[in-house]
């Protein structure tokens, strides 16, 4: 129903666990669009904690109906602006993920809800990404490593995905 031929971070997520023995994984899912195809992938095996946070409602009209306990899913309205994104990130999102306690975190890193990017009617700013990243490298620090794979699910609006990267990309290499 999305935009992928091939789910590239349920597909890491897998490899991570069967080909070097980890027990628990989380992915961390911020995005216009829920990340659907990682949840039904995903939606009986309890060593992968998905965290997202999605326009709602908003194609594909998903993750809001019984999703199981260990998919945190945070449908917001059109219009929320990085404040109340923070919030339920903090509330909601890295709450969940500690109690999870995985060895191995993945962001499925959509830019998309920048405000500049009609795709969606969310109001992020690169800031918002930059805090939700340091948020994530907290929680894989006080898991005990510091284990993040990031991988780019979207944005369309050129300079404001680029920005969002470049900031990204910072926040995680520490610089």
């Amino acid at each position: 129903m999305g935009f992928c031929f091939m789910n590239n971070v349920a597909i890491a997520a897998a490899h991570a666990l069967e080909a070097h023995g980890l027990e628990r994984v989380a992915i961390v899912d911020f995005d216009v669009h829920h990340g659907n195809g990682t949840e039904d992938i995903f939606r009986d095996d309890p060593r992968v904690m998905m965290a997202g946070v999605f326009q709602h409602p908003f194609y594909p009209y998903s993750g809001t109906d019984n999703p199981p306990p260990h998919m945190r899913n945070v449908p917001l309205p059109a219009g929320t602006r990085g404040e109340a994104f923070r919030q339920v990130f903090s509330d909601i999102l890295v709450p969940a993920l500690h109690s999870h306690n995985p060895q191995m975190i993945f962001i499925s890193a959509g830019f998309d809800g920048h405000y500049e990017d009609d795709m969606g009617s969310l109001g992020l700013l690169e800031a918002d990404y930059v805090w939700a990243t340091e948020q994530v490298k907290i929680v894989a620090e006080s898991c005990g490593h510091k284990r993040i794979v990031s991988i780019l699910e979207g944005g369309y609006a050129l300079s404001a995905l680029a920005r969002s990267v470049v900031a990204h990309i910072k926040s995680l290499a520490d610089l």
